[in-house]
């Protein structure tokens, strides 16, 4: 794999600064994405002007994705890579930051301020893990939509004013109707038991924006492996906390959370299984595979199992 990677490298090397474009004209953009949640973006704000593909379905976890040869040949098809960035990506960051600058593509989270970020180190001075779960924050997973309009334009300049009409208009519902009902709904938990307990520390974002609670088993990325230690703490935050329920993760394996309900209840309390969150990856439903439907269906889930 680590061949491969540097191969990938090399080849995306020897395709210059630009890689020409074969369409025709009038042609939609071909654009690539790595995760669900970017490439609904980038539906949102291209429509009917580009073709959208993800590399990243349903159920996969993004920070222990591994490219394979398939992957090359799409990306070097595409006329726009766009991807997440800060490290959300993982194996694949070094790829894709070379990608960006070789043709026309973006980590659409380029223009978040470093001072909206969540990192795992609050000391300045040290080195600091930026949290990349940035799209939990509706409002501010919003802002992005201009960082993809801008890439668009940039690649398809004739059509650069129904990129950012399209990136408002988007921009405005998430924030005018999404972050809003966010709001109302979970306002219907009391604050006392809005503790969200998930397999990994994915939703601080969501529990800044929203004040919840947020206690994740594992670190910011799922390649971190939770000890002894984490689950005896988490066991006895449940039991000292009366929990009513924790959450598993459709890109993370349960096995971890069901092990610290296993010791809950050994404890003499029961932690109920809240329900399924989508956190790294969207769902393959109708309701569930668009940002919209997954941001609706988390909400719900918390909703029905904390109130």
């Amino acid at each position: 794999m680590r061949l491969f990677l540097i191969g990938l490298l090399i080849c995306f090397g020897a395709c210059g600064e630009e890689t020409p474009d074969s369409r025709e004209p009038g042609g939609k953009l071909r654009i690539v994405a790595t995760t669900g949640m970017v490439a609904d973006m980038a539906r949102n704000v291209g429509g009917d002007l580009v073709t959208v593909e993800a590399l990243m379905g349903p159920g996969v976890d993004p920070h222990l994705y591994q490219a394979a040869p398939s992957d090359l040949r799409k990306l070097r098809a595409a006329d726009v890579v766009l991807f997440n960035g800060k490290g959300l990506e993982g194996k694949m960051g070094k790829i894709l930051a070379d990608l960006a600058k070789r043709k026309r593509g973006a980590a659409i989270t380029e223009l978040i301020r470093e001072e909206e970020l969540i990192g795992d180190n609050p000391h300045r001075s040290a080195p600091r893990h930026v949290d990349p779960h940035v799209w939990f924050d509706v409002a501010l997973w919003s802002r992005c939509a201009a960082v993809v309009a801008d890439t668009f334009s940039a690649a398809d300049p004739t059509n650069a004013d129904r990129y950012r009409r399209n990136a408002e208009r988007y921009e405005n519902r998430l924030v005018g109707d999404l972050d809003a009902w966010v709001r109302t709904r979970i306002a219907t938990i009391p604050v006392e038991q809005r503790v969200l307990i998930t397999s990994h520390d994915a939703f601080r974002y969501f529990g800044r924006a929203y004040n919840v609670e947020v206690r994740g088993l594992q670190g910011i990325s799922t390649a971190s492996v939770a000890g002894v230690k984490d689950v005896e703490l988490m066991v006895k935050l449940i039991i000292d906390r009366k929990i009513k329920a924790i959450f598993v993760e459709t890109s993370v394996s349960p096995k971890a959370i069901e092990a610290v309900r296993e010791h809950v209840r050994r404890g003499g309390h029961e932690v109920a299984n809240g329900g399924e969150l989508f956190s790294d990856a969207m769902g393959d439903t109708p309701e569930t595979s668009n940002y919209e439907g997954m941001i609706r269906h988390n909400v719900e889930t918390l909703v029905r199992a904390l109130r």
